[in-house]
Formats: C-alpha cells, structure tokens, sequence
C-alpha cells in the first residue's frame, strides 16, 4: 500500500534554514495582525497612535488591554481583535515550533528502524 522509504533526517544546515524560514514568516504574521490592531484602535477606538500601538502589541503578546476604548464600536474591535490575537499568537508559536518537532519525531522514526534492523 504505502512504500517505506526511509529517509535520513535532513542536516543540520537545512534544519536552521527552516527555522530561520519560518521564524520570518511567523514575524511578517505577526507584524501584519499588530498593523490591524494598531490602525483598528487608532481608527476604530478613536485612541492615540502610541496607545493603539501599545495597546495592539499588549493584546497580540496575551498580556491584556491598557487603554480605555470609549465606543462602542471601538468595544467590539477589541473584542474581536483579542479573540484573533490568541488564535494567531498561537498558531505563530506552532509554526515556529513546527520544524523542531517535524525534526524530533524524524529522529525518532528513524532511530526505531534503526533499533529494529539491528534485532533482526
């Protein structure tokens, strides 16, 4: 059904570029959902350039609000935007992360055939 090719785990260069690879794409992620909630407080919130950046930053990073939105609209953009900001922190941190794990569980793949062509 399925063919087992047994691949070696990739070296070490091509494991950093794929971190590398992806720790950018997880930074120009996060740089574009820190330029919505930023532009979202300054012109939805009605809250000055500095306060939509800080508050925007506290917000994506799960630390919580620090300035006060006034309006109602303002509310519900904070409310949705910190709802977005927990699913996209985290899913950034998997993505980050993912290399690493694809790695580790390659090794160990491969250490078991390993041990397992040794018994026989």
């Amino acid at each position: 059904m399925f063919e087992n090719k047994r691949q070696p785990v990739a070296p070490i260069g091509v494991f950093y570029k794929r971190m590398a690879t992806n720790f950018l794409v997880a930074m120009a992620i996060l740089s574009v959902c820190l330029l919505i909630g930023i532009l979202g407080y300054h012109y939805i919130g009605h809250i000055e350039w500095i306060d939509a950046i800080h508050n925007a930053s506290m917000i994506l990073s799960g630390m919580g609000p620090v300035a006060d939105v006034k309006n109602v609209s303002g509310k519900l953009f904070s409310s949705a935007y910190a709802l977005f900001s927990g699913i996209a922190f985290i899913t950034n941190i998997g993505f980050i992360l993912a290399p690493a794990a694809h790695r580790f569980f390659h090794k160990l793949h491969v250490d078991m055939h390993i041990d397992k062509d040794d018994d026989q």
